[in-house]
């Protein structure tokens, strides 16, 4: 099957599977639900991309078993951590500002389908792999994205445990935390996420695919500028008081030694 072909195949089906998720989100007044699907919509992509490609590779089952990993782990976190609640304020703040009579339609363009072009485009090292590995060969950039993508998925899986662990004791509202990853980054969990692509890039690198590279840098351009870091810490700024010390001390992104006072 042609490299064009397997990507449209790999779209159609993206845009399919959120077109239901939008008219759940419809029925349920809810958008949030898009959140759900954000790791589930990588494992689909992988599985696409893996069955249309020819042979099953040492390095394909590899990819695959880390992306399956990496996006039901997610899909379970945020699928905890949203039960129960209300749409999310961001959600909320759109249907303000577009209105209630036109945000039904307009969410589907603005949220999902949006949502499911990023995938589409972030996923493009995991096509990478799945199309141009041709050897059961692993060789030594393939050692190295395993540790890249467990470093990112340790800081990712351990930070969420932390944050939602500091959140559960209510002493600790409206405080910051700041032990553990927190401590190093602000953000582990996003910093995390980044590297698990990066990880992904590379093993498109060892398959002899680069400009699957674009994937890692759009998903790290969103974490840092868009909508991790930068949106979050708008919030963080104005509900907690002592989070403008937290900044000066520990860095956003990378984890570092946080400055002294």
């Amino acid at each position: 099957m042609s490299i064009s072909a397997i990507l449209l195949v790999a779209l159609i089906s993206i845009v399919f599977l959120m077109a239901i998720m939008w008219i759940v989100s419809v029925v349920l007044h809810n958008a949030s639900i898009v959140d759900l699907f954000w790791g589930i919509g990588f494992i689909i992509t992988a599985s696409i991309y893996l069955f249309l490609s020819e042979g099953y590779e040492t390095r394909k089952l590899i990819v695959f078993g880390l992306t399956a990993i990496w996006g039901l782990r997610l899909s379970v976190h945020i699928s905890l951590r949203n039960f129960g609640k209300p749409e999310d304020p961001r959600y909320q703040d759109f249907r303000k500002k577009y209105g209630e009579k036109r945000y039904w339609w307009i969410s589907f363009f603005q949220v999902f389908l949006l949502q499911g072009a990023l995938i589409w485009f972030i996923s493009a090292p995991l096509f990478g792999v799945m199309h141009f590995s041709k050897t059961n060969t692993i060789g030594i950039l393939d050692i190295i994205s395993i540790l890249v993508w467990i470093t990112g998925f340790l800081f990712e899986t351990i930070g969420d445990y932390q944050l939602k662990r500091f959140k559960s004791d209510k002493k600790n509202q409206g405080e910051v935390l700041r032990t553990g990853l927190w401590k190093y980054t602000r953000h582990p969990n996003y910093f995390g996420d980044s590297m698990v692509w990066w990880g992904f890039g590379l093993f498109s690198i060892a398959s002899g695919c680069y400009l699957a590279i674009v994937g890692p840098i759009i998903m790290t351009f969103l974490l840092m500028q868009v909508s991790g870091v930068s949106l979050l810490e708008k919030n963080l700024k104005k509900s907690k008081p002592e989070y403008k010390e937290y900044i000066k001390q520990t860095n956003a992104f990378f984890p570092w030694f946080p400055k002294k006072k």
